[in-house]
């Protein structure tokens, strides 16, 4: 992976929207951006989605040359994983994952020598050479289908999510082993708060993502993936909803559903504002970034070839599958 070069200074008098646009045509590049990012940075983007729309997207990106990818991490290394012809660029390099940091390779492949019966069904949440080290990825939105593919006779180590992995369990009736990772944003969410926050509006449905902790998720009246969250915004008749997940996602919200009432859902050491529930690592990216980005093309994606046909296995066929 490529480092950030020793950048010139950004002119103050810049009109960083007109120049990310003129530089995205300069540079054929295209802008993928996750749900959870800033507002400015939503609303910029060429194509806004969940983990798996961006990996279908990453993949059908024909005439691109250069695909920006505004997220986190492991996102950008997905999106080259798919793409390895195109110069992959993200806005910080730091913006990384709680959840790829729990499961390093060298974890995993241990715990594969020991258990060599299961099959390893692994949450896209994961870096390049941990996924090389998986039978098959999933997101939040195709978990289910990816766990019903494996033969039922097969043990399952569901890899690193421990509270998607037991939501999934429960849901599917279907014992796994779960790697003992969490998200950092999803296990804040208080329980003893969102009953507070239900009793003072009852009229208010809680909707949350599977990442949440078991006792937060007993509450909620509907459980489902980033996408799946927005879809019920939307579509149901309900005008007032407790939202369980990173703030990110209120603006996609707000503009889907703009008479409906959202409450963000209250963390536990802090009050209930929005940026008690952020992704610190999705927050690193910025409009001067993206500029930076797109002007010096670094800091860029790039993996060992080997590494990336590996990882690239599992990755495919959760596309076939889904």
């Amino acid at each position: 992976m490529s480092g950030i070069s020793t950048q010139a200074p950004i002119d103050p008098a810049l009109d960083l929207f007109d120049e990310i646009e003129r530089l995205k045509h300069e540079r054929k590049a295209v802008i993928l951006a996750h749900y959870y990012q800033d507002p400015d940075i939503q609303d910029l983007a060429d194509h806004l989605g969940d983990s798996l729309d961006l990996a279908r997207i990453a993949r059908e990106v024909k005439t691109a040359e250069v695909i920006l990818f505004c997220g986190v991490h492991f996102m950008a290394e997905t999106a080259k994983i798919l793409n390895p012809e195109k110069t992959v660029i993200v806005p910080d390099l730091e913006a990384g994952c709680s959840l790829a940091d729990s499961c390093q390779a060298d974890q995993l492949r241990a715990w594969k020598a020991k258990h060599p019966e299961h099959f390893v069904l692994t949450y896209i949440n994961c870096n390049a050479d941990t996924k090389a080290e998986s039978d098959l990825i999933c997101t939040s939105s195709n978990a289910a289908k990816m766990l019903q593919s494996v033969p039922k006779d097969r043990p399952v180590l569901f890899v690193p999510d421990r509270n998607l992995g037991a939501w999934l369990a429960k849901e599917l009736d279907r014992p796994m082993d779960l790697w003992p990772g969490t998200c950092m944003v999803h296990i804040t969410f208080s329980e003893r708060k969102i009953i507070e926050l239900k009793a003072r509006h009852p009229e208010a449905k809680f909707i949350a993502h599977p990442e949440c902790e078991e006792q937060v998720l007993r509450h909620a009246d509907f459980v489902g993936s980033t996408r799946r969250l927005i879809e019920y915004v939307t579509d149901s008749p309900e005008q007032k909803l407790i939202v369980g997940t990173e703030s990110g996602i209120l603006h996609c919200m707000h503009k889907a559903a703009p008479q409906k009432e959202l409450i963000q859902a209250p963390v536990e050491n802090v009050g209930s504002c929005s940026a008690c529930s952020e992704c610190p690592h999705m927050k690193l990216n910025t409009l001067e970034k993206i500029y930076l980005a797109l002007r010096d093309l670094q800091p860029r994606i790039e993996m060992d070839e080997g590494l990336r046909q590996r990882a690239a296995i599992p990755l495919k066929r959760m596309l076939e599958l889904s």
